[in-house]
Parts: C-alpha cells; sequence; structure tokens
C-alpha cells in the first residue's frame, strides 16, 4: 500500500487524493476483501424502537395473518409477544442449549388462518442422542400455548451444537425450506445421505416436496456443500431463493439455491476437519457453484436475513437484509434480476450482535440483538 508521507512535491494533488481514497477503502473493507460498489443517494433513514426487551438470545421472529409476532430464545422457549409482553406458549424439556444450538428457527404455515400451525427447529435430546429435529405444533386461539406436537423431520446431525443452521421459511412453492449445518464434522457437508450441511425442502408432514433432485441425494435434499447457512429468504419481485451462509475466517456468502447445487464446502478433503477449507472448493468438488456475495476477510458472521420491500426503502426496495454477529451490523445488499451484486450498504452498528432481520407486516424491519438481554426491534424507513 502505498504511504501518502513519501508522496513527493512532482506528484500533484489529485494522485495524493486517489490514494487516500484507496486507503480509505481498504480500511473499510478489509485487506482481503473485494471493494464494494460505490453508494448510491436515496439511502433511508431509520428510526429504532424497542419491541421488547430482556429476551434470552432471541433467535427468529415471524409474524400470524393477524399480525401476532411470534418467536423464539435459544434457550428453549417459543413465544408470543402481545402488547410488549412475552407469553412462553411451550419451552419444550427436550431442547438442548450448548454452543450455537437451542431453540432456532420458527416459519408459519401458510394455512395458518385455518389449521393454526408453526413449526421450530432446535436441538434435542428426546432420541437418547443429540439430534436437531423440525417439529410441527399447533397454536391456542388465544396464543398462550401449543399442543399436537409432530416431529416431521428427525436425525439432521449434531455433535456439540457447533454449525447448527436451522432456519425455516416457507417458499412461495408452499415447501418448507430447512438450512442445516454440518455439525463441525467431515462426513456431511459433502454426503448424499447426510441431512447435514444441507438445504432441505419438505411438506408440511416431512415427506419429500416435488422438485427435489433425487437420484444419489436423500430426497429431502435440495442442495449440498454448505458450512452453516442460517439465512434464508424469497425475494419478493420474482420469488427467486436467495441464502445466507457463515464462512471461516474468510468469505461469509450470500447463495442462490437451484435444485442439486452443491455450493463446494469440502473441509473434510484434507483428512481432518479443516476450519479454514476454502467456502467453494472448485479443486475437490467439481463444478462447485460460487457465491454472488462474498465477505471476503475477516468474516462478519452474517446470520440471519430478509427482503425489505416499498418505496419507503429507498435504494434499499428489494435488498436483502443480514444480521452480522461479529460484525454488529445489519449489510444491505441489492442484486440485479439475474442474481448479480449491485450494490451494498452497512447499517445499525450501535444495537451489538444482530441475529436478523425480516420485514413485518407494518413494513418495518424487525430486528433480534443476541445477547443473554437481547431485544426486538422496529426499525422504520422515514
Amino acid at each position: 500500500m502505498h504511504n501518502l508521507r513519501s508522496i513527493r512535491g512532482v506528484r500533484t494533488r489529485a494522485i495524493a487524493g486517489a490514494l487516500a481514497a484507496s486507503l480509505a477503502i481498504v480500511l473499510v473493507a478489509g485487506a482481503c476483501a473485494p471493494a464494494p460498489p460505490t453508494p448510491s443517494p436515496g439511502i433511508p433513514a431509520l428510526t429504532v424502537t424497542t419491541v421488547i426487551g430482556g429476551l434470552d438470545r432471541p433467535w427468529d421472529v415471524r409474524f400470524t395473518p393477524d399480525g401476532t409476532m411470534l418467536a423464539t430464545e435459544r434457550a428453549g422457549r417459543i413465544n408470543a409477544i402481545i402488547g410488549g409482553n412475552r407469553i412462553v406458549m411451550a419451552a419444550p424439556s427436550d431442547v438442548v442449549v450448548a454452543s450455537e444450538g437451542g431453540m432456532l428457527g420458527l416459519a408459519i404455515d401458510p394455512g395458518f388462518a385455518t389449521n393454526r400451525r408453526i413449526y421450530t427447529c432446535f436441538m434435542s435430546n428426546i432420541s437418547g442422542s443429540l439430534d436437531e429435529r423440525v417439529v410441527r405444533w399447533v397454536v391456542d386461539p388465544t396464543f398462550v400455548s401449543l399442543s399436537g406436537r409432530t416431529d416431521i423431520v428427525t436425525g439432521i446431525p449434531m455433535s456439540s451444537g457447533r454449525h447448527s443452521g436451522c432456519r425455516l421459511r416457507f417458499g412461495p412453492d408452499a415447501a418448507l425450506w430447512i438450512t442445516t449445518g454440518d455439525a463441525a464434522r467431515t462426513d456431511t457437508a459433502q454426503n448424499p445421505i447426510s441431512l447435514g450441511g444441507k438445504i432441505l425442502r419438505v411438506n408440511t408432514d416431512g415427506s419429500p416436496a416435488t422438485g427435489n433432485p433425487g437420484g444419489a441425494l436423500d430426497p429431502r435434499i435440495f442442495t449440498l456443500g454448505h458450512r452453516n447457512v442460517q439465512g434464508l429468504d424469497f425475494r419478493p419481485s420474482d420469488g427467486r431463493a436467495f441464502s445466507v451462509e457463515q464462512g471461516t475466517n474468510c468469505d461469509d456468502e450470500v447463495n442462490l439455491p437451484v435444485a442439486g447445487a452443491n455450493f463446494g464446502w469440502n473441509p473434510g478433503a484434507f483428512g481432518f476437519y479443516n476450519e479454514i477449507a476454502p467456502m467453494t472448493d472448485g479443486a475437490t468438488v467439481p463444478g462447485a457453484v460460487p457465491a454472488v456475495w462474498s465477505s471476503g476477510c475477516p468474516t462478519i458472521a452474517t446470520s440471519g436475513a430478509g427482503f425489505v420491500s416499498g418505496a419507503q426503502w429507498g435504494v434499499w426496495n428489494n435488498a436483502l437484509v443480514m444480521g452480522a454477529l461479529a460484525g454488529t451490523q445489519l449489510r444491505v445488499v441489492s442484486f440485479d434480476a439475474s442474481g448479480v451484486l449491485t450494490n451494498q450498504w452497512t447499517a445499525l452498528t450501535n444495537q451489538g450482535r444482530i441475529r436478523t432481520a425480516t420485514q413485518g407486516p407494518d413494513g418495518a424491519l424487525y430486528v433480534l440483538t443476541d445477547s443473554s438481554s437481547g431485544s426486538i426491534l422496529r426499525v422504520a424507513a422515514v
């Protein structure tokens, strides 16, 4: 890197200014990261208010058709948030809270208005050993309890709770999409019959959804070769799926899941679990699909994500908003119709570790802060 103090009088003031700008870009982006696209005007002004505080590592938040907020806490609770108060609807006794594991993902059934079903994903010891599982529940009409527990997907591998994945979302196809981590094991991400290190698509009873690639893969598997997918959402303009994956020391990723795609995480290729293996290892995984966005070095630990839409969001309209844990920020990224990155911005850098962000029925973003006294924040564009 040039040292501005070495510039002699023969160099022009314009060259010095250009070098200073280059230095600023490197300091912001990180030594290994490509410079982000130039920011655009029209970035929305934000107001932040607290919906509820005092939650133990809130992990996911969704809204029922009548606008009732439901939220999970990694500590083991499934809650309704009504009038700024937490109503614990269930705290299953088999939830194991360890490392990154616990009560994690949450989804609302598309038919909730008539069947009142929700789905949660969590680490469990109910089988006698640790696994991760997706459970379907029925919500009481007054949001005070859950009943009818039905475990629809079980046996997702777990070790200590590391790399749990566990985001749940219903797609425009009405299938339940499930992200899983590799459990920090060598025998999951590239294993065609392991449910670890994958994105799964199932029906509401846990059976394989139509359109999965099949063949040598477990019929519930949609994509493979993942390290730890914690974010998933569907672009409102076209319904396209985007997933968000935590990297090693480099390269958090945004990917475009399509049936049968292998995203190239293969830590076992080295004969041991290589913590710094390439996120997309084309050398050992021929045809590995590259990311459409990468953080570069160092990572910011991207987690949950959601698209925002509406004129109030200005240039963020139709952009993906990602929570970042180590980066303590929202990272906002926009893509063109074909999935090519067009711009990115950083926001909300003063709220600590951010687990996820999702747009509510009122058009605002609901942001979860990841701490033992975490909050749900309402972030509105003004």
